[in-house]
């Protein structure tokens, strides 16, 4: 297949596309620079320049594909608001080229907040609707769009989809660990993270957009529950630090804004995933990644 992937040169796109190009297929990797469209094309990937507010270049790469995967987010985490509409308009507009056509379209999501007190399922709606929403509501959008001629797909990531090289939750949390010469976890850490390897992740994505039925939620979850408390230990292991207890009062100032996600339980189950494409996850575990020292240098 010919696939449009935006987010291609990043943390997980990059992966997509390595694992996209050895199955055989052919990659249209949106890059919104020269370094970026570097890393694409070095993956084996054709160039598309632009980004999520040139909806143009997005509504060009749509047209030439047999299938999207969106994984490209602004993340502005000082203004959310702006990184949901991007989200919204540049969803948008990929899906009225894509309308009537039956070709795929998969959507990009994360499990927090989709339900509370448990893991999430497959089968959970996001509670994100509207514009004004969470991502601005794109996989409601997307899988909406299967009445309307599009093979509509969301996959949710893990919190944590590590690796060396990750520069994601896990890394914020290695940085705030060397700085305060410190692993520190938030009251009794007993909050819990679901995570997956990003190669498996990778694996999932191909297969979904490969054989996935349109409407699927996808979960990338290897494991279902780290504890924080363990991720807090396994740092400390990994770099020779001593570990302990930080008040919730103090989460933003020990670890910056990801402490406000390290107080949280974010978990999934991927049962139906597994099942649906007889998935399993390869690589090693969260706390393996990081005492083997993928998170060292």
């Amino acid at each position: 297949m010919q696939i449009f992937v935006t987010g291609a040169s990043g943390w997980i796109g990059s992966a997509v596309v390595e694992e996209l190009v050895a199955n055989g297929h052919s990659v249209l990797g949106l890059a919104r620079s020269a370094e970026s469209a570097a890393k694409v094309k070095a993956l084996g990937a054709e160039v598309l320049p632009g980004d999520l507010d040139d909806l143009a270049a997005l509504r060009s790469g749509a047209g030439q594909a047999e299938a999207v995967i969106h994984l490209a987010n602004k993340h502005d985490w000082g203004n959310p608001a702006e990184s949901d509409r991007a989200e919204r308009a540049a969803v948008q507009a990929m899906l009225d080229v894509l309308a009537g056509t039956g070709r795929a379209f998969m959507v990009a999501n994360g499990l927090s907040g989709l339900v509370e007190g448990r893991p999430a399922l497959e089968t959970d709606a996001s509670p994100a609707i509207g514009p004004d929403a969470d991502r601005g509501g794109s996989e409601n959008l997307v899988l909406g769009y299967a009445e309307k001629g599009v093979h509509s797909l969301a996959i949710r990531f893990a919190p944590s989809v590590h690796g060396a090289g990750d520069w994601g939750f896990v890394n914020f949390l290695t940085q705030a660990a060397r700085e305060r010469g410190v692993s520190g976890y938030l009251g009794d850490g007993s909050a819990q993270w679901s995570a997956v390897h990003r190669r498996d992740a990778a694996r999932l994505v191909r297969l979904g957009i490969e054989k996935a039925p349109a409407g699927a939620r996808l979960h990338a979850v290897a494991e279902q529950a780290v504890s924080t408390r363990d991720i807090a230990n396994a740092i400390a292991d990994s770099l020779d630090l001593p570990v302990t207890s930080i008040a919730p009062e103090n989460a933003t100032e020990h670890f910056g804004f990801v402490g406000s996600f390290f107080a949280d339980t974010m978990t999934g189950s991927n049962d139906r995933t597994r099942a649906l494409l007889s998935w399993k996850p390869l690589g090693p575990g969260l706390l393996e990644d990081i005492r083997m020292g993928a998170y060292r240098s």
